[in-house]
């Protein structure tokens, strides 16, 4: 499998990555926990090395799968993740702000079974929060080893 680079970054990742939403979320045809973490895995040993999901996936349930499938991989993977987007009263909405944005950081690490995350996304731009808020928050995180690349 060939590699890239993301961005400026020396984060390498496969050229082909597996989006993960579609896994129990999303869409009508998802499959069972026991299909998912075969196909997570298989995708590892066809050398896949790059894993896209959000806490917003399930909610939450998609990033469990992955920390589940992915765990004896971990040395081998890279997963990014999403924060910024909330249920609220059954509807989603943005929330970047900095206390959400630590909330969403640790409940990910949790459910994915990680020290840290690979790459952290602002899912949607929250344009109630100072981007400036935002990328302090993160560089904050980066800073105690929670992240270690971040994108919008």
């Amino acid at each position: 499998m060939q590699k890239r680079k993301l961005g400026n970054s020396n984060l390498e990742v496969s050229a082909i990555g597996l989006g993960c939403m579609g896994l129990n979320y999303a869409y009508s045809n998802t499959l069972d926990k026991n299909e998912s973490i075969s196909l997570l895995q298989a995708a590892v040993e066809r050398g896949v090395t790059f894993f896209d999901t959000a806490e917003m996936y399930g909610p939450f349930t998609n990033e469990e799968l992955l920390g589940e499938a992915l765990k004896p991989y971990r040395d081998r993977v890279v997963i990014a993740t999403k924060f910024g987007i909330k249920l609220q009263d059954g509807k989603q909405v943005q929330d970047s702000h900095p206390s959400g944005i630590r909330e969403s950081v640790e409940g990910s690490l949790k459910r994915l079974n990680t020290d840290a995350i690979d790459l952290y996304y602002q899912h949607r731009v929250d344009t109630q929060v100072p981007i400036e808020d935002v990328a302090g928050t993160i560089k904050d995180l980066i800073g105690e080893g929670k992240i270690k690349h971040w994108g919008l």
